[in-house]
Formats: C-alpha cells, structure tokens, sequence
C-alpha cells in the first residue's frame, strides 16, 4: 500500500470516528452545562472555594471570575517553575530565567503552548505533571465556559446572568476532560508511549557512543496536550518523538483527540438553542476548511520539484518516515485549524505554499474546528458577521436566532475580529524593525520574514506551534510574545462575555418571511465567504511578502 493511500484511508477512518462521536458526545456535553444536578465531589469544591452552585453570574463577573483564576495560574506556574531545582523530581535540571519562565507560564495558561525550551532538559517530572498538564486541563476548559457563556445569551431572555464559571470550570474538568484522558491515557501506554517517574539513563548506542534517554509520565500528559487542543510536548520533539508517538495508530488518535471534543462542539451549540439544524450549518463549514486544508497541504508537499524529493516521493525533509507525507500533512492542517500546536513534523521544512497554508490556517482565527470552546465562539461571531452582511444587502436590521444584531452587538464582534490581526501584524512589524530582533531569524530573505510572521500568528492565536528556525529565547521574545498570547487570549474574551450579556437582555424576536435562515446551504455559503474575505483582506499583504514569494519565487 503506497503512502499516500494509506494517508487518505487515515483521514477517511478519522472522519468517520468524528461523524460517529458528533452526537453522544455533543449531547453529553450540552448535558453536563445545562444539568441542575451537581456531584459529591463537586459540591465539596464549590465549598472550599465559597462559591454557590446555584447561583448564575452577570457577565461582568463571570468575566472577573476568568481573569482572576487565570491570573492566579500565571502567578502558580511561574513560581513553580522558579523553583522547580528546590522541588521533589527536579532530575537536577536548573531554574529557567525569568523571562523564559514568564513565556512558558502566560503560554500554558492561555492555552498556547508555547516552547521555547526543549521539555526534557528544562523541566523537572513534578512541574511537568503539577504545573504544565494541570494547565493543560483548566485552560482547555476555561475555553468551553466561555463558549457556554455565549450560548446562554442565544438562548436566554430578559436577564443579565449568563451562569456561572466555577460551576462550569468544575463540571467540564471533572465530568469531560478527566474522565477521557484517563480512558485514552490507557490507550496511549498499551500502544508504546511511555509513563515513568524515571529520570535519564545513559545508554551505548551502535556507533559506540553514549546516550541520554530521558523517560517521564507522558502519556498522562500528551493525552490531554491532544484532547485539550494545548500541544506543549513533554519532549522537543514534540509528537514527532517515539515515547510520544510511535506508531501509525497513535499518530491517528492523537489527530482525533486533538479534533473531536472542538468538533462536537457545534452539536452542543445546537442542542442548547434547540435547534440541531444550526449545529449542522456551523459544523458543515469547519469541515469544508479542514478538508480543503489538509488536501492542500498534502498537494502541496507532494509537488516533485527537485532531485531529492523525486527520490524521495515528495518534500521529506523535516518529516518522519514512519508518518511519511500524508499522515504528516494531516496532522499539520488539524493542529494548525486548531488551537493545538503540536507537531510531528518540522513545518519550517514544508514546501513554501505547504508552509503558507498553515500560516493561514492560524489567520483564519483557528475556527475549523478551532481550540476547545474558542474554535466555536469565533466561528459565531463571524456568523454574527455574516449575519449583519446579509442584513445590509437586504435593508433589515439582522436578526440571528431571534436576537437582533445592533450596533452594540456589532462593535463587540469586530473589536473580537480586529484584535489578533493587530497584534500579529504590529509585533512582526516591530520585530522586523529590530536589527537585533532580526538577526534571530536562521534564513533571510522570503522565508526568513514567514519564520517571524509564523511566530507572532502563532502566539496571538494561541497556537504555540513554530516555524523553528527562528530564536526566540531572548529577553525581547519571550516578552512580546508573552503579550501577544495574553492579549490574543483575553482580549477577545472580554468582547464574547460583553456580547453573551448584550444577548441575554434581549427580548427574542419571532422569524418572518425576511428572516435569513441560518441553517442552509446559502448560509454555509455565506458564512465560509466572510471567513475567507475577512482573513485574505487583512493578511494578503504580510503573505505575500513571506510564503507567496518564497513560492512564486
């Protein structure tokens, strides 16, 4: 069987493994936010916290409520890092310098990931396991609270409460997340990913030498590095690495943790507005940019141009033979379009139009099918945008659900739209102003300036993956794009809770004969073209001076 044969029997089985999940685990998780029945154990939390589980937040507070517990992460896993040489199961390994420990701390808490460290020479087994994977689960769930914020404003009327976040925090850690990493953490270990508290061992390798092979408790952590779209590898390699992947069918789970919690989402959404249809339409679109991605990016890497990729099939370099180009590129489009970040292929080696379109899969906003929770949430505020589009070409105010889309709706969703762009274009301005900055790139030139652009696209989306010749350890570096993944995080937060309260205080307006339906084709239509102008408007110019020309060129 050739490889590329093999990559699309992968893709046809992930598919239909997603399409089998979308329901029971849309409904599940539509359950578990809407449920009035808390647990045991739940209740027990919300105790020791202070918190009342009965009672819903404005979204003000429930925005409060997000920043402060995310500041505290920060505040945590910055310290447990400082001082991780003081800690039980350091291995011996040094403190990382303060502005690499603030990077790494903002990049886990945001659910970027972010790494500017190679894992299993800079970080002990104890703060890998209590600082990096606890994020890894808060910050993919901190996510989908949002994104529930923002449904009951859909679906709630006349009131300024749009429930509350440590109930919602509590259930999706302990009811969603927890409950599948453990299951597929199993699946991990018997299929060859390694799970140890073992430090390095030296070992004689064939040619004579010696080598250090550190081992660690991953599969506790990739399970949810995938699940929770956070991608922060426990080795460098990332999930390019064998003790993290080292086979076919892991290669294949981990694209289907990464993808299927954020692709059942759009379920969810329909189930809690009452109307599955809608689920379908949103659904319908994330799907149509992930299969056009992935294809492209194959078609792309197996352009034959060249001595050494005829030989080898196509553009090999940067990718395992074991994964070979099709399962690489696949895993390259689904964690681009996701919050992910992690690879099992080095995406500085793709082929120039290859690179690009996981350059743009990040500009898109990550929204096919996106981050757990922000994946959905930007997919309906450009929703709300086409909405208000079709509503202009009509002459009648927009209506979406049966809430009216003003002025103030609006302004909420193009500060959320305006807000990464800014912070993509202006930090990889500023660091190509910067001589110094500059000097960090490993090639000039075309692809020199895609390796800065890919770095502040990744940071601000929350992505964490990297076109890797690139420096970024630096005190400049690590703090820019420390802002940029704050600011690309909660920014756009801020502007979903305001809109999700703006929506809950609306008296819902009964569809007519102009009420544009959002549940058929035309509106997938519609909807995929907004993304698309939206993207290629603000971005061409920046892509054109980085993968377009490499390419053309």
């Amino acid at each position: 069987m050739s490889s590329t044969l093999a990559g699309w029997l992968q893709a046809l089985a992930l598919a239909g493994a997603l399409a089998l999940c979308y329901r029971p685990l849309g409904d599940y998780i539509a359950h578990l936010l809407t449920s009035a029945r808390h647990l045991r154990v739940e209740k027990g939390l919300y105790k020791v916290v202070g918190v009342d589980g009965d009672a819903d937040q404005r979204w003000p507070v429930y925005l409060r409520s997000v920043l402060a517990f995310s500041a505290l992460s920060i505040l945590f896993l910055y310290g447990l890092i400082r001082l991780q040489t003081h800690l039980l199961l350091s291995l011996g390994i040094p403190e990382m310098a303060p502005h690499q420990a603030w990077n790494t701390a903002v990049s886990f808490t945001t659910n970027t990931n972010w790494q500017s460290y190679s894992g299993e020479s800079a970080m002990g087994h104890l703060v890998q396991m209590a600082g990096l994977a606890v994020q890894n689960f808060v910050s993919a769930a901190v996510g989908i609270a949002v994104v529930a914020a923002l449904i009951r404003g859909f679906t709630r009327n006349r009131t300024d409460r749009v429930g509350n976040f440590w109930v919602d925090l509590t259930r999706i850690v302990l009811r969603l997340l927890l409950p599948l990493s453990i299951v597929f953490a199993l699946v991990l270990v018997a299929n060859g990913v390694i799970q140890n508290f073992h430090g390095f061992h030296d070992l004689a390798t064939l040619g004579g030498d010696t080598q250090s092979i550190p081992g660690g408790p991953v599969a506790s952590q990739e399970v949810i590095k995938e699940l929770g779209t956070n991608g922060g590898g426990f080795f460098n390699a990332n999930s390019a690495h064998p003790f993290e992947n080292p086979n076919g069918f892991t290669n294949w789970l981990e694209i289907f943790l990464l993808l299927v919690i954020s692709f059942s989402l759009p379920r969810t959404f329909g189930k809690m507005v009452g109307d599955h249809r809608q689920g379908y339409a949103i659904v319908a679109v994330m799907a149509l940019f992930w299969v056009a991605s992935a294809a492209l990016i194959t078609f792309s890497e197996h352009q034959h141009a060249g001595t050494a990729m005829q030989a080898a099939g196509g553009a090999m370099e940067g990718k395992e033979q074991r994964f070979g180009i099709a399962a690489s590129s696949l895993f390259a489009a689904s964690t681009t379009l996701t919050s992910t970040g992690a690879v099992n292929s080095f995406h500085d080696s793709y082929s120039a139009f290859g690179g690009g379109i996981t350059i743009f899969n990040m500009m898109l906003g990550e929204i096919a099918p996106g981050g757990t929770g922000s994946g959905l949430y930007g997919m309906l505020i450009l929703a709300i945008v086409a909405v208000f589009v079709a509503g202009l070409m009509v002459g009648r105010t927009p209506e979406y659900l049966g809430k009216k889309l003003g002025g103030r709706e609006m302004k909420f969703a193009s500060l959320y739209i305006l807000t990464t762009p800014a912070l993509v274009l202006i930090g990889t301005g500023v660091a190509m102003a910067l001589p110094g900055e500059r000097a960090g790139m490993l090639n000039s030139g075309a692809h020199g300036f895609s390796e800065v652009l890919y770095a502040f696209t990744s940071a601000s989306n929350n992505n964490g993956s990297a076109f890797a010749g690139i420096t970024v350890n630096t005190p400049w570096y690590d703090t820019a794009l420390g802002l940029c993944m704050v600011f690309g995080r909660f920014l756009p937060m801020v502007f979903v809770l305001a809109l999700a309260g703006s929506l809950a205080q609306q008296q819902p307006v009964p569809a007519s004969a102009g009420t544009l339906p959002t549940h058929k084709p035309l509106f997938v239509g519609l909807l995929s073209g907004v993304v698309l102008i939206v993207v290629g408007l603000t971005y061409f110019p920046a892509l054109a001076l980085g993968p377009i020309a490499e390419g053309l060129h």
